[in-house]
């Protein structure tokens, strides 16, 4: 089984490109941390962080476009997937990627005093499916 879960914040702003036929795709970086502790002898162990690209296709991608900034928590749920190229300069890189499945906004909704009870809420979670036109957003 493939399968990843990160809650995480966005490192910086959201890069959304479209594709042909206007296809969306973002990519986040995503910052997980792991808190330090102290061993029973005393050895302290700092905090580990680790950063995850992240990449969001079609309505995915539009629900990221309009509301994920830096420092923004996120839930993200996919799978791994790794790929390998040959940059500019003729050296191999590898790169492994979150392809993201679903995703849950957990930072707060930020109070506006323009905002009314009437405006609609902003999408906590969004999940794809083979029929996205359900889905408002």
């Amino acid at each position: 089984m493939n399968k990843v879960m990160l809650i995480g914040n966005v490192g910086v702003d959201p890069q959304v490109k479209y594709l042909d036929q206007g296809v969306c795709v973002a990519q986040v970086r995503l910052a997980t941390t792991e808190r330090g502790y102290t061993l029973q002898n005393g050895t302290q162990v700092p905090d580990r962080t680790e950063w995850h690209t992240c990449i969001f296709w079609r309505k995915l991608g539009e629900t990221v476009e309009k509301y994920v900034h830096k420092g923004d928590k996120l839930y993200v749920e996919g799978k791994l997937q790794s790929r390998d190229w040959t940059d500019r300069q003729g050296i191999s890189r590898k790169a492994v990627e979150v392809m993201v499945d679903n995703m849950e906004l957990l930072s707060p909704k930020p109070v506006t005093p323009s905002s009314s009870p009437s405006q609609p809420e902003t999408p906590a979670a969004v999940a794809p499916s083979q029929n996205d036109d359900k889905y408002p957003f």
